[in-house]
């Protein structure tokens, strides 16, 4: 876990002054650090209004204390994170881990992760394009899809063999190719469909919806969603701790990560 100096320097002096000016709302930080002590609450808040970057002050969401002593964890309005010391003279970008006796433990993954959960929960059903079996689900995975994409053809393929383990699929739309692309409006007419798995059945085997594709749907606003999570391509798949797998997975893979192997 190399830390490159000349890199660091780069990416902040590169992200800065777009994060000054950026005002997109993110998640609080959940889950990643311990609770901190009246005197760590005291350099949070003084870090938090005195944070300034080229004489820029910085549109600081959130800082906590970290594990480490000194060190703080900094959440921007844009979801842009790094950690600083407690007068801001320092930074640091990158994961903060635990060494453990069972070896390293990812604490800003463990923070992204939780982010991911939360927000997909906040998602309704009504939004969603579900596949699940005549029982109730073990486990319900989230996955980002694009009818394009021929490896989210192939997870599809598997859903009824998931099903049949008692893993729930939830879809939500990722258009790979942005909101002007073919998929963006296949998508659309899937999701304006009155039957949306069957209509989700159809394009994922090549066949073209004639449904509209102008009803409110929320498509455009899942797109933006998965690229705040983090989704870069399809399918992606989040489990229900928020873990991101990118990627199709096999069945038997995917069970084992799911814990349900031995059930």
């Amino acid at each position: 876990m190399p830390i490159i100096i000349r890199e660091v320097e780069e990416t902040m002096h590169q992200r800065m002054p777009l994060i000054a000016k950026s005002c997109v709302p993110w998640l609080a930080l959940a889950g990643l650090l311990l609770p901190a002590v009246a005197s760590a609450d005291a350099v949070s808040e003084r870090l938090a209004e005195s944070l300034q970057v080229n004489g820029q002050s910085m549109p600081v969401e959130q800082v906590s204390a970290t594990p480490m002593d000194g060190l703080y964890h900094v959440r921007l309005e844009n979801g842009e994170s790094f950690y600083s010391n407690a007068d801001g003279s320092h930074f640091l970008i990158g994961d903060l881990y635990q060494n453990t006796d069972n070896g390293l433990v990812n604490l800003t993954e463990q923070g992204r992760n939780q982010e991911r959960a939360d927000a997909l929960a906040a998602v309704p059903d009504s939004e969603r394009v579900i596949f699940r079996g005549m029982k109730s689900p073990k486990a319900t995975v989230v996955v980002f899809t694009d009818p394009s994409c021929p490896y989210c053809v192939r997870l599809h393929e598997a859903i009824p063999e998931l099903n049949e383990r008692d893993i729930a699929v939830h879809y939500m739309a990722f258009p790979r190719a942005g909101m002007g692309s073919n998929a963006a409006t296949s998508l659309e007419r899937v999701w304006c469909s009155e039957n949306r798995s069957e209509a989700m059945n159809q394009v994922k085997q090549g066949q073209e919806l004639t449904t509209t594709a102008s009803c409110d749907n929320p498509v455009a606003d899942q797109f933006e969603l998965g690229k705040l999570l983090g989704v870069q391509g399809t399918p992606a798949i989040v489990l229900p701790n928020g873990q991101l797998v990118p990627g199709f997975v096999p069945p038997d893979r995917l069970v084992g990560m799911l814990g349900l192997e031995d059930e």
